[in-house]
C-alpha cells in the first residue's frame, strides 16, 4: 500500500459539501487539505449546457446509475436513482434550482437537536455568506459569493397561465421562494451564470485547485475509514482507498470529513464497521463501532407527475420536433445562452398546502411547458404541459444498506415511498388540488385533457394507486447519517456534526438532516458544508 502521505484535513467527496469543505479548509496556508472523489472531472460539455441534465442523467459517464429496490408504494416499480459522479457531485447534473426551505424546517432541526445554532435566523447568515444573488445584498440575500443565483432567460404562455390559474384557487403570485415562507407561485431562481449551470466545482473548487495546500484526487474509490483505539477512545486516523490501479493509505493528523452525500456517506461508514452491527455482520464485515442509524431514516420527494394535453399554446414538445425548430432553439443558445437550452428542468414553482390543516405549506410543484412517458423518453408530439407537485415533508423512511463487503459494489436503497397511510393521502389530495388549479377559468382556452394519471381515478384509494404508478424520485435523498442528541438510538452525528463515538471524524452533506427540507436539497447542503467548516475551523 503506497502513503499519500498526510494531512491535517480529509474531506471524502468532491461533491457539493465537499467542494464547499475544500476550499473553506484550504483558506489558511498552514492547513494540509486532501480532497478524495470517485469520479471524473466535470469537463463533459453536457453538464454546463442547462438542458444538458437530459444527457447527462443515467449517463455513466455523469450518473452513478443506481437505482432502488422494487418499491411496495409504487406498485413494485423500481427507480433510478441519479448521483453525480465528476467534480461537483449532483449540482453537475441537477435541476439547478435555488431553494432554501422553510423557516419551520430549521427551527425543527434545533428542537431535534437541542441545538440552537441551527436555528433559521442563525443559518440565514451562512446562507447568504455563499451566495451571489441577482437582486444584490438585502435582508434575505447575499452579495459576492461564491454561489451564483439568477433569475431564468425564459418565460412561457402557458405557465404564466397556470401561474394565473392558481391564484385563482388561492395560491398567491411570489417573487422570492427564499425568505423562510415560500408560499406562492412563481418562477424558480436557479443556480446559473450568464444561462451556464453554476456547479460547485466551478463555485468554490476552482477557486482554491491552485493552492498549494490543497491536493485534489479524482477516480479514487474510497475502501474504508482507519479507526484506531488509543486511551481517549476510537479515532479516525486516516482513509484507504484505491486509485490509478494503486493502493493508497492516507494519514489525516487533525479530522476526516464524510461528504460523499446521502448514499455515499452511509456506505462508507458500513464499509468501516461502523453501523448496525447485526447488518454488518451478515455482509461480512467487522463491527468497529455500533451506530445503528447510520443508513436508516432515508428521505426523499416523490413527484407525483400530472400531465395535459392543450391546444393554442406554444410548447418544448412541438418545438422540438421539427428540424426547424431544433435549430432555432440552437441558434438562440448560441448567441444568446436563452431560450430552452438554457431551461432548468423545472421552471416554474409553487408551494401550497394539501388541506387547511396544514400550518405551512406541505406541497411543491414543478410545472414545465412539456410532456412524455418518462424521463429518458422523446417528447410527445402534440402541446402539452407537465404539473408535478410532491409531498415535502413525508413520513415514509427508508435506509441505505451494503449489500456485500465489497467497496465497488452498489448498496441497497430502500426509500420505502407511500407506506404510511399519512403519505398516500397527501398524495391523492394533491392530485385533486392539482385538478383543482386546471379546471381555473385562467387555463380553460387551452382546453386541457389529463393524459396523466387520466380522469379514471376518482377516489382516494384510486388516486393513491395511480400515484404509485406514476411518482418518481425528485432526486433529494437525505438524512441517512441523521444528527441528533446522543440519547437519539438513530442519531449518527452530533450538532457539530462528529460522528458519536468516533473522535475526528466528522459527516457533512444531506445525510445528516434528521428532517428533509421543504424543498429543493442542494443550496441547504452548501450552507451545512459552510457550517461544517465553521466548526471545524473553531470559528
Amino acid at each position: 500500500m503506497e502513503v499519500a502521505g498526510q494531512f491535517d484535513y480529509i474531506v471524502i467527496g468532491a461533491g457539493t459539501a465537499g467542494c464547499v469543505l475544500a476550499n473553506r479548509l484550504s483558506r489558511n496556508p498552514d492547513n494540509r487539505v486532501l480532497l478524495i472523489e470517485a469520479g471524473g472531472k466535470d469537463d463533459y460539455v453536457w453538464i454546463h449546457i442547462p438542458v444538458g441534465y437530459l444527457y447527462c442523467i443515467n449517463n455513466p459517464r455523469t450518473d452513478w446509475m443506481l437505482r432502488t429496490e422494487a418499491e411496495a408504494g409504487l406498485n413494485g416499480r423500481s427507480l433510478i436513482y441519479p448521483r453525480g459522479k465528476v467534480l461537483g457531485g449532483s449540482s453537475s447534473i441537477n435541476g439547478m434550482i435555488y431553494m432554501r426551505g422553510q423557516e419551520r424546517d430549521y427551527q425543527q432541526w434545533a428542537e431535534l437537536t437541542g441545538d440552537d445554532s441551527w436555528r433559521w435566523e442563525h443559518v440565514l447568515p451562512l446562507f447568504k455568506k455563499s451566495e451571489d444573488h441577482h437582486g444584490g445584498d438585502a435582508e434575505f440575500h447575499g452579495k459576492g459569493g461564491e454561489w451564483r443565483v439568477e433569475k431564468q432567460r425564459l418565460s412561457w404562455e402557458i405557465l404564466d397561465a397556470f401561474r394565473n390559474a392558481a391564484a385563482e384557487v388561492g395560491i398567491p403570485k411570489s417573487d422570492d421562494f427564499n425568505r423562510g415562507n415560500n408560499e406562492g407561485c412563481g418562477y424558480f431562481d436557479v443556480n446559473q451564470k450568464r444561462g451556464v449551470r453554476w456547479n460547485a466545482a466551478k463555485a468554490f473548487l476552482k477557486p482554491a485547485a491552485g493552492r498549494p495546500n490543497l491536493t485534489i484526487m479524482t477516480g479514487c474509490h474510497v475502501q474504508k475509514l482507519v479507526i484506531r483505539n488509543d486511551e481517549q477512545g476510537k479515532r479516525c486516523t486516516g482513509v484507504e482507498f484505491t486509485g490509478g490501479g494503486r493502493n493508497w493509505f492516507a494519514e489525516s493528523m487533525k479530522e476526516t470529513v464524510l461528504a460523499a452525500g446521502a448514499i455515499g456517506s452511509p456506505q462508507i461508514l458500513q464499509l468501516s464497521g461502523i453501523g448496525d452491527a447485526a447488518h454488518l455482520q451478515q455482509t461480512g464485515v467487522d463491527v468497529v463501532h455500533e451506530l445503528p442509524g447510520v443508513g436508516a431514516n432515508l428521505q426523499d420527494h416523490l413527484q407525483i407527475r400530472s400531465a395535459f394535453k392543450i391546444t393554442g399554446a406554444r410548447t418544448l414538445n412541438k418545438m422540438a420536433n421539427s428540424l426547424i425548430g431544433k435549430a432555432r432553439i440552437g441558434l438562440e443558445y448560441a448567441m444568446f445562452q436563452s431560450g430552452p437550452m438554457s431551461m432548468a428542468p423545472s421552471q416554474l414553482g409553487a408551494f401550497t398546502r394539501s388541506d387547511a390543516s396544514q400550518a405551512t405549506p406541505n406541497l411543491q410543484y414543478h410545472v414545465q411547458p412539456l410532456s412524455l412517458e418518462k424521463f429518458g423518453d422523446p417528447l410527445h408530439d402534440f402541446p402539452a404541459f407537465t404539473a408535478s407537485v410532491c409531498n415535502l415533508r413525508p413520513t415514509s423512511r427508508g435506509h441505505v444498506r451494503i449489500a456485500s463487503n465489497d467497496a465497488s459494489a452498489a448498496p441497497k436503497i430502500v426509500p420505502n415511498y407511500l407506506t404510511t397511510p399519512e403519505d398516500r393521502k397527501i398524495a391523492a389530495d394533491s392530485l385533486k388540488l392539482t385538478r383543482k388549479i386546471i379546471a381555473a377559468p385562467s387555463l380553460q382556452k387551452y382546453q386541457p385533457e389529463e393524459m396523466k394519471p387520466g380522469v379514471q381515478f376518482q377516489t382516494e384509494e384510486e388516486l393513491a394507486r395511480a400515484a404509485g404508478d406514476i411518482g418518481t424520485t425528485i432526486f433529494h435523498p437525505v438524512g441517512t447519517c441523521k444528527m441528533g442528541r446522543t440519547d437519539d438510538a438513530l442519531a449518527v452525528v452530533d450538532s457539530s456534526l462528529r460522528v458519536i463515538g468516533i473522535a475526528g471524524l466528522r459527516v457533512a452533506d444531506a445525510s445528516i438532516m434528521p428532517t428533509i427540507t421543504s424543498g429543493n436539497t442542494n443550496s441547504p447542503t452548501v450552507m451545512i458544508a459552510e457550517k461544517a467548516a465553521q466548526s471545524i475551523l473553531g470559528k
